[in-house]
């Protein structure tokens, strides 16, 4: 009983559904860039904190003991105790506030990451989606052309058609086959890169369609306020590199005239094993302490002025570097919000062809099953009726194929406007109950619509 059961079982765990918003999870895990990106968040975290910290005064313990022969070379210290910090730095407050900057464009660095990630998942998802829509087309426009194929053969051998139209059944057929072949291809490299992405075994590996959700409408131009500009999280990275480099500059070029102030403590236990004594005979003593703070007005010094100019150049490098950013991602916004105009509109001429053909279908299969309803109308023959029934998946696979084009620049333009994770997390409320595990792959009869 357990071995039968376990025969029934086989072919469903052979394919694997997965939704959209679980495999940019799993991929944003499993992701070595975003774990980089993660790890330069946390060095971040540490300079800021490394930066705050040196105004509170540290405790370090040591201790020195040896042998003098002669005049002591040292003090003579068996333990001692040190405390320092920073007190008054007019340079220091803008490497605080520097490290500050770094932190937030590590940040939005991690997010920038997390959402390339998931442009590609959604990318691989949505092309693994359409292949195996496609390929269940295919799948039923071979069935037809097939059929084609014998009912022209049968016709040829009565003498009705040529040769040619036997031919031309078999040339409808062959490529019909070959899309085929190049689409399970192309579903296999998808299942590939997200078994990649995600961590997943390839084999199998099947999408839930539901799980994707309809993209947002963009407007053409949006002219200067574009959210792209705003909300695009590795351009905002930029420009909070650049602020980090400024500030750095800031501090650097007060790192001249100006005090700097360190506070200082230590304590002492001298030895006088060490024939110490015999040098300091009166005013030798076992405690010793001093407190106290140290002022440097410094001058002139080369090396800062030369380290400020320094600093000044990498801070107007990395403006330039943003502004380059900025003004590229403005140009391919533009260009993909325009590119959604085209493409919608092909998609709608590809949706009514595929409304026109499954309505003609429709009427063909009618008029073979009850009659034309004209006595001087020629009759609908199974030659016409499969002919019809090819053309309306040609169409409908049209009508995938211009919806899939129009679904890749509306990915792209998400990822620069910075909603492509709003857009992938608003599939939750209309994914079914069981997103992801074991499932059948959907063979059954597509749908004449999308």
């Amino acid at each position: 009983m357990a071995s039968t059961l376990l025969l029934l079982l086989l072919p469903l765990a052979a394919k694997a559904q997965i939704s959209l918003s679980t495999a940019v999870d799993l991929a944003e895990k499993s992701s070595p860039n975003v774990r980089a990106a993660a790890a330069n968040v946390r060095r971040a975290a540490g300079a800021l904190s490394e930066s705050k910290d040196v105004y509170i005064p540290n405790f370090v313990l040591g201790a020195s003991p040896g042998y003098a022969y002669g005049f002591p070379l040292g003090y003579p210290s068996l333990f001692q105790a040190n405390s320092q910090s920073l007190a008054i730095s007019f340079s220091q407050p803008d490497y605080i506030r520097a490290a500050r900057a770094g932190l937030n464009a590590a940040n939005l660095s991690l997010k920038d990451t997390q959402q390339q990630v998931a442009l590609e998942v959604a990318l691989d998802y949505v092309e693994l989606d359409h292949d195996l829509k496609e390929i269940a087309a295919l799948d039923e426009e071979k069935s037809y052309a097939d059929g084609l194929v014998q009912i022209e053969q049968q016709r040829v051998i009565a003498g009705v058609d040529s040769r040619s139209a036997d031919l031309r059944a078999e040339l409808t057929a062959a490529q019909v086959n070959a899309k085929r072949i190049h689409l399970q291809n192309d579903a296999a490299d998808m299942q590939q890169k997200l078994a990649h992405l995600t961590g997943l075994p390839a084999e199998g590996l099947a999408t839930v369609s539901s799980s994707v959700p309809p993209a947002p409408s963009f407007a053409a131009d949006v002219g200067q306020d574009d959210p792209a500009l705003r909300d695009n999280p590795g351009v905002a990275a930029a420009y909070a590199n650049a602020r980090a480099r400024f500030y750095t500059s800031f501090g650097d070029a007060r790192a001249n005239y100006r005090p700097l102030i360190t506070f200082g403590a230590q304590y002492s236990l001298f030895e006088k094993f060490a024939n110490y004594t015999q040098y300091f005979p009166r005013n030798f003593q076992y405690n010793n302490a001093a407190i106290g703070v140290v002022i440097q007005l410094p001058l002139f010094d080369a090396v800062h002025r030369a380290k400020a100019r320094e600093s000044a150049a990498e801070a107007a490098r990395a403006q330039a570097d943003a502004d380059q950013s900025r003004n590229v991602l403005s140009e391919q916004t533009l260009t993909m919000r325009r590119a959604t105009l085209e493409l919608a509109a092909q998609q709608r001429v590809a949706q009514l062809q595929s409304d026109l053909a499954h309505e003609q279908l429709e009427t063909v299969e009618s008029e073979l099953a009850h009659g034309t309803g004209s006595a001087n109308a020629q009759p609908v023959t199974p030659r016409e009726a499969q002919q019809a029934h090819i053309e309306e998946r040609e169409r409908f696979e049209d009508s995938l194929d211009a919806n899939f084009s129009l679904m890749k620049v509306e990915l792209n333009l998400l990822r620069t406007t910075g909603q492509i994770m709003e857009w992938v997390r608003s599939s939750l409320h209309q994914e079914p109950a069981a997103t992801s595990g074991l499932a059948a792959t959907p063979g059954q009869r597509s749908p004449a619509l999308p």
